[in-house]
């Protein structure tokens, strides 16, 4: 079994896209779509930045979703597929692909979230680190704790692999948590360049938004399973992927919990279709005996269409 997985935020990068809409004119068009639907010259964005500007939520979470629709829609037909993911953002590239949402639909609602997600980040300051070689059990625990302590948020957010995860909350927890993290043993401790503190309860103001639109968007039956971030199961079916997917805002995202029920489902091959490598780097260090590759240029794509690997 062949999945296809979707970056989520911190996979931009400044040049992104720009060799698929000047290689193929179906990117182009998408692109010419997005700008219209936006209001902005997200391409201008995307392909000359600054990376300050990119990295601005607002503008991050449509590029990222336009450039994966686009690697998804190229590729379609030459690349098997019987299972989608994407991580936090990129679940909604996941949903495009699996037949869920019209692209129109998809873009809405990403750039909707966006906005929704750096209006939370400025109405309740928040901050994430990443946390290396410390057990999920122990880095709950520790947030629990100190939540408890100080009364402020700060949870767990992202389970990405065996030996990461991502702790969010508000930004003087977030500060007072490293040292303790350190002292638990954690190799490495990294505060993320984000604005605001996605996936915990500082999220509820732009959720509650943001179930609205969703409750309001057609959603069709997956063509395939979709696994979903804030319940690591498959779903096919339209009522329960809206539920799940208002719930991922506030939910951790729980992609090694993903990729362990994808092995465990059948899935040996893995693409990663959008921009970066890292959901390439998670698989490697989560699963052994199976296969990862990415599709970002288009030298990428002409790769796979040459390959042409449906079955």
């Amino acid at each position: 079994m062949v999945a296809w997985l979707f970056p989520g935020q911190g996979s931009q990068y400044v040049g992104m896209m720009q060799g698929l809409v000047e290689r193929f004119p179906q990117a182009r068009q998408r692109l010419q779509e997005a700008e219209e639907l936006l209001g902005f010259e997200l391409g201008q964005i995307c392909f000359e930045g600054p990376e300050e500007l990119l990295r601005q939520t607002r503008y991050t979470q449509p590029a990222l979703f336009v450039h994966s629709a686009i690697v998804a829609e190229l590729v379609r037909g030459h690349l098997q597929l019987d299972a989608v993911a994407g991580h936090s953002l990129g679940e909604y590239s996941a949903l495009y692909a699996a037949g869920v949402l019209e692209f129109a639909d998809a873009l809405r609602l990403v750039a909707l979230r966006g906005e929704l997600m750096f209006a939370a980040g400025q109405q309740a300051p928040g901050a994430m680190a990443a946390v290396i070689g410390v057990a999920a059990q122990e880095v709950e625990r520790l947030c629990a704790e100190l939540a408890q302590e100080t009364g402020r948020v700060l949870v767990v957010a992202n389970y990405n692999s065996p030996e990461q995860v991502v702790i969010s909350g508000e930004a003087e927890a977030v500060q007072q948590a490293l040292g303790r993290l350190r002292a638990a043993g954690a190799r490495s401790v990294i505060p993320l360049s984000v604005s605001g503190a996605f996936h915990s309860p500082l999220m509820e103001p732009a959720r509650e938004q943001l179930a609205q639109a969703i409750q309001e968007t057609a959603f069709r039956r997956a063509q395939v399973p979709i696994y979903s971030n804030a319940l690591a199961e498959p779903l096919t079916e339209p009522d329960a992927i809206q539920r799940a997917l208002i719930a991922q805002l506030t939910a951790p995202v729980r992609w090694l919990q993903i990729l362990q029920r994808m092995h465990a489902d059948g899935v040996r091959s893995f693409y990663e279709l959008g921009p970066g490598r890292v959901l390439q780097g998670l698989v490697k260090r989560t699963l052994t005996g199976v296969s990862i590759a990415g599709i970002d240029t288009a030298e990428d794509v002409e790769r796979v269409r040459a390959q042409s690997v449906v079955q």
